[in-house]
Parts: structure tokens; sequence; C-alpha cells
């Protein structure tokens, strides 16, 4: 049997760091085309303008290392863990947030967390504890995913457990209303992860999960790529337009993602991510 590969937690903190001050400096490429895309399709004047300013404003933040927005997120990290890796130095979770707080220092970024949510709001001052989800994978690998995910398009989150027999339109009838009802909170045009089957807990991490996949790539299955494109559409047709002022560009892309779930339930879980979407991965 051949012995697990090392990795030192150092490699891990630095990774994070890294990823932490490169993705709220940096849009994904693929989002800024898809913004720039939607500005082609906008019908609205007054859409086709905001969409200019977000296209100028994803400019200025890569050529000046400016953060894209003021609210650099929560901190939100998949972690694929290997399972012939061994992790050395240090626990794990405390490697990843050591990253959070060297990156979201080192980068100048704001830092969100309370420490409490009820009795004493107090920032923690660093942005940590992440928010950390981790998956046992074969091989010798870790790969890590970086979500600065903003609290206006967090806050728009919907869950329900529907009933089974509400089946496929109540399913869609429940994401139209969660992205209506969202309106220029979630600060649109931006994506919306959806999670269904799984249980409740499981149905909004793949919600969160689907938003890390890359931007307007549909679902392999093609029954679930041919929902998110008519969910698209009719998110769309909803008329909110960019920031809610009006027009035809309410959403960039949907990615829907499923999992198993039990017979006498269907959880739906709707996780939108605002114009600044911040995410980024490397494998050690």
């Amino acid at each position: 049997m051949a012995e697990p590969r090392e990795i030192d937690a150092t490699e891990i903190t630095r990774v994070v760091r890294d990823l932490c001050i490169e993705i709220n400096y940096k849009v994904p490429e693929e989002m800024v085309r898809l913004v720039k895309r939607a500005r082609e399709l906008e019908e609205s004047p007054l859409g086709r303008q905001v969409l200019d300013l977000l296209i100028r404003n994803q400019e200025l933040a890569a050529e000046g290392e400016y953060p894209y927005c003021q609210d650099t997120g929560y901190t939100v990290i998949f972690l694929d863990l290997g399972q012939d890796v061994h992790v050395t130095g240090t626990d794990l979770y405390d490697a990843v947030n050591e990253g959070v707080r060297q990156g979201y220092g080192d980068g100048y970024l704001r830092g969100s967390i309370v420490r409490d949510p009820l009795f004493d709001r107090r920032n923690t001052g660093d942005n940590t504890p992440a928010f950390i989800h981790t998956r046992i994978v074969p091989g010798d690998q870790v790969r890590i995913q970086v979500d600065a995910k903003g609290a206006g398009s967090e806050n728009m989150g919907k869950h329900a457990m529907l009933k089974p027999a509400d089946g496929l339109e109540g399913a869609k009838e429940f994401v139209l209303q969660a992205v209506a009802d969202s309106g220029p909170n979630a600060c649109p045009p931006g994506i919306i992860g959806v999670g269904i089957g799984g249980n409740f807990e499981m149905s909004a991490v793949i919600a969160k999960r689907a938003l890390m996949r890359k931007v307007g790539q549909p679902n392999p299955d093609p029954r679930i790529a041919e929902l998110e494109a008519e969910l698209y559409e009719k998110c769309n047709a909803l008329g909110l337009g960019p920031e809610a002022l009006g027009g035809t560009q309410t959403v960039l892309a949907v990615h829907v993602e499923t999992m198993p779930t039990h017979i006498a339930s269907l959880p739906v879980a709707v996780n939108i991510e605002c114009h600044a979407h911040r995410t980024g991965s490397r494998v050690i």
C-alpha cells in the first residue's frame, strides 16, 4: 500500500490567502463575457446604462487592484480532499482560516463577519471564520475553491420542503418566486443556484455548490440542462432587469443541481449570486 502524500498546512494557507485576494480584485472571465452579452441583449436604455457601469467597474477593479465590491463577502470554501492526502503541521480548518485572515489583511479587504449572531455582533476583524464544505474524494490532491459571497444576494436565498405532488411545476414556481422577491437586494443580473433533492440541509449546500460551476456551463444531464434554460428565460421575463430598474436581463445563468431524496420529500433551495460573482480554485 502506497504511503499517503503529505501536504504541509502552510501550503493550504498560502493558496487560500492568494485566492481571497485574487477573486476580490478580478471577476472570472466567463462572468465578464456574460455581462457583456447581457449588455448586447438588454432592451432597456437604463438597463444598458447600468450594465455599462458594471463592465467599467470590472475593468477598474482588475486594472487597479481594487475590490470589485465593497462587500467582500462571507468566505465560502469548498474543499475536495483526496483520501490519500495527509495534511501536516496544523489542523486543516485552522490552516484555511489563517489563509482567510492573511488574505483579507494583506489585500485590505473588508472584514464582515460578526462573532455572535444575536447577543454580541462584534466584528471578528479578519473575515473569519470561513464557511467550509469538505468532501473526501479519491486521489492524492486537494482542490480548493473559494467564493466571496456578498450578503445582499445571500440574504435573498429561499428554502422550501415541497410535497412530491408539487413536482416539477412546483419547483419551477418556487424558483421564479424567489427571484421575483429578491428585487434589487440581490444586485441583478446574477446567477441563480438551485438545489433540488437531498434533505433539508443538503439541498441548500448543493444550491451553493451549483454556483461554483463555471458560469453558464449546463448541467450534464440533458433534462436538467433543459430546466436551466427554461428557468433562465422565465427569470428574465420577470422584467426586473439590471439592478431591478426594469429590463430584460435579470439573470446571467441558472445552475441546477439535484440529488436523491426521500419518497415523501421534495426539498428545493435557491441561492442567488449577484453580478459580483467572485470565485476561483487551485489544486495542490
